[in-house]
C-alpha cells in the first residue's frame, strides 16, 4: 500500500541514495592515503529524482503509462585539489558530505514514519 504513494517512493529513493553515498564516502576515507586515488561522489538527490520521475503519470486505469525504471546511481570523480601523490580525498570535505548525507537519510526516515502515522490515523488505528 505504501509503495503507491509518491511521497513514500520519494523517501525510499532518498534513503537509498543516502546509503549509496555514505558507502562512497566511506570508500573515499578508506583510500585517503592511496596514491593516485580520486574521490568519488554521487549527484544530488534532486537531479536523480528528476531523471527517474520524468515520465507521465496515469491518472486513471485506462491511461497508457511507460514503466518507470529506477534511476541508476553513477558515481563521478568529485574533484578537488590533489595532494603531491595524486590523491584528491579531503577528509574535511568528506566529513561535511557525511553530515549532509546523514541528515538526508534521517529526513527520509522521518517522512516515512510520519506518512505511516497519517495512514494509521486515517484508517482509524492507534499507534
Amino acid at each position: 500500500m505504501f509503495e503507491k504513494l509518491e511521497i513514500t517512493r520519494m523517501a525510499q529513493s532518498l534513503a537509498a541514495q543516502a546509503g549509496a553515498r555514505l558507502g562512497l564516502i566511506a570508500q573515499n576515507i578508506a583510500h585517503s592515503d592511496t596514491p593516485g586515488y580520486k574521490a568519488q561522489d554521487l549527484p544530488d538527490f534532486a537531479r536523480i529524482w528528476a531523471q527517474s520521475s520524468g515520465t507521465l503519470r496515469a491518472t486513471r486505469p485506462g491511461h497508457l503509462q511507460a514503466p518507470s525504471a529506477p534511476a541508476v546511481l553513477r558515481s563521478f570523480a568529485s574533484g578537488g585539489s590533489e595532494a603531491p601523490n595524486g590523491n584528491s580525498v579531503s577528509l574535511e570535505r568528506e566529513m561535511v558530505k557525511m553530515a549532509e548525507t546523514r541528515q538526508d537519510h534521517e529526513m527520509a526516515l522521518a517522512i516515512y514514519r510520519n506518512t505511516s502515522d497519517v495512514m494509521r490515523t486515517a484508517l482509524g488505528r492507534q499507534r
